[in-house]
């Protein structure tokens, strides 16, 4: 669970989706991680369920995963000067992703298949950045998420595709 904020991916995961999973829970925040740590604790998972301090994936070198789900960041400028008051309230550091929304997740795009066992998968959330990233890589076949209580801004790439197209595309 890249940028795993307060652990609740992992902690869903670990419980409910993947019950005999070990997972790692990876965010740049100590100060997330703290809170990750002890919902960690609260669900008695200590054993399964990881926490890491990296900068995306700079302190996982030689880890390779079978799924990698990521709720980056990806606020662009003008939808946070935009967002309502009770958004302002969160850390800039979970929302922010630079002028187009795509900060981060461009370089998890670039970095993700070396992290990825051959049959790999990344699941990430880019929310209102859809648009942006779908117009950066247009030849890249994002597979849009759809859910049963809806939601959008989701997209799928195994680690086949990421390795298909990081040499043409995704720089």
């Amino acid at each position: 669970d890249l940028c795993t904020g307060s652990g609740c991916i992992a902690i869903a995961c670990a419980m409910l989706a993947f019950p005999h999973a070990i997972i790692d829970a990876v965010d740049l925040s100590n100060d997330a991680l703290d809170v990750a740590q002890k919902n960690i604790k609260h669900y008695g998972l200590e054993q399964r369920v990881h926490a890491f301090h990296s900068d995306l994936f700079s302190a996982l070198a030689g880890k390779k995963y079978d799924l990698i789900l990521c709720n980056p960041p990806y606020v662009d400028a003008q939808e946070l000067r935009n967002m309502p008051a009770e958004y302002h309230h969160e850390p800039k550091i979970g929302l922010e992703a630079g002028t187009d929304g795509l900060f981060f997740v461009k370089k998890i795009l670039r970095q993700a298949a070396e992290h990825l066992t051959d049959k790999g998968t990344l699941i990430a959330e880019v929310g209102v950045s859809q648009t942006s990233l779908i117009e950066e890589y247009p030849t890249v076949p994002f597979l849009w998420l759809n859910f049963q209580q809806g939601g959008t801004g989701v997209f799928l790439l195994t680690a086949e595709q990421l390795r298909n197209y990081a040499s043409e595309s995704i720089t």
